[in-house]
């Protein structure tokens, strides 16, 4: 027991006081969600009236235009936009004049036969592809409300038709969810949640990989085995590296929790769409549980390759299985009720991914993810022994060639 811990020990400093291990677990969660709560700022606007054109706060503020009506539509400008935004003359000639003089930066030509045609001219002589025309929908505005006979209520009904609330007859029931207005969180947060998992648990059980495949190819292996059995070696650095992923992944979820909580009114996230407290705790259990087995898988990987370039490009052989809710993530967020969600939820090998994209994406009854959770223990057990089987000096010191049929047949004790 005391070299476990001499290995574990070592594993854990050597690991966490890593530059990059640091940044990777504390300034990238730090950064990338300062970054999606700045893009939510900057996005942030109205959904009925001028407001939503003109933006808020942080948005370029927009240059007075012009407009002639040859259809005679506009009869008045709302109120709601601003004195001087958008002028109104008799002629093109005088619209011209005012352009020409910089009181105008564009005008608009609304031809006789709008109504029938439904064209505009935009007449702007600093004019560039894919960017101009870029306050456009103020005019837009201003006609919306003239067409409506000046009723800006019903012209912002007209923008907006629907907010649309949803209401989950799932066997946890959850408040109604406005759909318009969350759709986006509504997607985005299980995805994040989907990627941070699938990151953090891969890292943390490359890590093991890596360090077995170094130890093998600089040959710190040989000496590490005149005083330590490979079962101690084995416990102590899936122990030791399971501890810095375990580290990572809780700074990685309590900062995006955090952040998101805070950040939720900000970014127009209705409170019903944000994941629960309990995501973080049924985080935990599923980091651990995916990280013994995955680690496990790639600790007998390392163990029978030469070395690390052999062992990175054999690595597929043993995370395919994680890799598979990445390619249903959008059924699993659309329908996290459905069969396949089901499925892939509890199916040991792509449960600790497929899990906490339902948990994240809606209310699943509570035994599911502890039916889960159970199904991978006695998995991941079932793997850690197979595991500890095999790691025995003539494999550790071997420098035969990766065979995937070699590899899993050593698994499973042939």
């Amino acid at each position: 027991m005391s070299k476990t811990l001499l290995v574990l020990r070592n594993e854990l400093i050597t690991t966490i006081s890593r530059k990059s291990f640091l940044f990777t677990a504390i300034g990238i969660p730090i950064i990338g969600f300062l970054i999606f709560m700045g893009v939510g700022l900057l996005g942030q606007g109205g959904t009925g009236g001028v407001e939503s054109v003109i933006g808020g706060a942080g948005a370029t503020a927009p240059k007075p235009e012009g407009f002639v009506d040859q259809a005679g539509i506009i009869e008045a400008i709302p109120d709601d936009i601003p004195a001087g935004l958008l002028t109104a003359f008799s002629d093109e000639a005088s619209a011209r004049r005012a352009l020409d003089a910089g009181e105008i930066k564009a005008y608009y030509l609304i031809p006789a036969d709008y109504v029938t045609k439904g064209t505009i001219y935009y007449v702007d002589p600093n004019a560039r592809p894919l960017i101009s025309g870029a306050q456009t929908g103020i005019m837009r505005w201003a006609l919306f409300v003239n067409l409506l006979g000046g009723d800006t209520e019903l012209a912002a009904r007209v923008r907006n038709p629907m907010e649309i609330f949803v209401t989950a007859l799932s066997p946890s029931p959850e408040r109604d969810i406005e759909m318009d207005s969350g759709m986006s969180a509504a997607f985005w947060i299980p995805y994040a949640v989907t990627m941070i998992f699938y990151f953090v648990i891969m890292m943390s059980a490359s890590l093991l990989l890596s360090s077995i495949s170094k130890e093998k190819t600089n040959r710190v292996m040989e000496m590490l085995m005149a005083s330590v059995s490979p079962r101690q070696m084995l416990a102590g650095k899936i122990a030791g590296l399971g501890i810095a992923g375990l580290v990572q992944t809780l700074v990685w979820a309590g900062t995006g929790y955090t952040l998101l909580r805070l950040g939720g009114r900000t970014l127009s996230i209705p409170a019903s769409l944000l994941p629960p407290p309990s995501i973080i705790l049924w985080g935990v259990i599923f980091f651990l549980l995916g990280y013994a087995l995955y680690a496990s898988l790639m600790a007998a990987l390392g163990a029978m390759v030469p070395n690390l370039r052999e062992a990175s490009q054999a690595t597929i052989s043993v995370i395919w299985p994680l890799i598979v809710p990445l390619f249903f993530i959008n059924p699993l967020i659309e329908d996290p009720h459905s069969t396949l969600s089901l499925v892939l939820g509890l199916v040991p090998f792509t449960a600790p991914i497929a899990m906490m994209t339902r948990l994240a994406a809606g209310s699943i009854p509570w035994w599911q993810p502890a039916l889960a959770a159970v199904l991978l223990a006695v998995t991941a057990v079932f793997i850690v022994r197979a595991v500890a089987g095999m790691f025995r000096a003539q494999t550790l010191l071997s420098g035969q060639a990766f065979s995937a049929k070699r590899f899993w047949g050593a698994l499973l004790g042939r």
